[in-house]
C-alpha cells in the first residue's frame, strides 16, 4: 500500500515550477484566442449596427425584426414613425430595426 501512495506522490525535484509556467501560458494563450476569435468580432459588429440605427433618418426603407417593411417618417430619440401603407403608421423601437434601405439607394433584387 505505501508503494503505491509513494508512486502518486508529486516527484521531490527541483523543476517543479517550470509546470506552473507552462500552465499560466496556456491559460494566456487560450484567452488571447478567445479574445481575438469571440470577443472583437462581437464588439466590431456591435459599434457598426449602433452606427447604423444612429444614422436612420426621414425616407429611409427598413425592416423590423419582426418582418414589418415600411418608410421612416419621423424620428425620436429612442423611437420611429414607421408608415407601413398609406393610412397605416406604428411607432417601433430603433433597436427593433434589422435592415436598413438608405434613401435613394438600390433595393436589393428580389428572388
Amino acid at each position: 500500500m505505501k508503494s503505491v501512495l509513494v508512486a502518486m506522490a508529486p516527484s521531490q525535484g527541483g523543476q517543479g515550477g517550470g509546470d506552473f509556467m507552462t500552465t499560466i501560458l496556456m491559460f494566456a494563450v487560450i484567452i488571447a484566442i478567445f479574445y481575438f476569435l469571440i470577443l472583437r468580432p462581437q464588439q466590431k459588429r456591435q459599434k457598426e449596427r449602433q452606427k447604423l440605427l444612429e444614422s436612420i433618418k426621414k425616407g429611409d426603407r427598413v425592416v423590423t425584426a419582426g418582418g414589418i417593411h415600411g418608410t421612416i417618417v419621423g424620428v425620436e430619440d429612442k423611437t420611429v414613425l414607421l408608415q407601413i401603407t398609406d393610412t397605416v403608421k406604428v411607432k417601433v423601437e430603433r433597436s427593433s430595426i434589422s435592415i436598413v434601405n438608405k434613401v435613394g439607394e438600390i433595393e436589393a433584387p428580389k428572388t
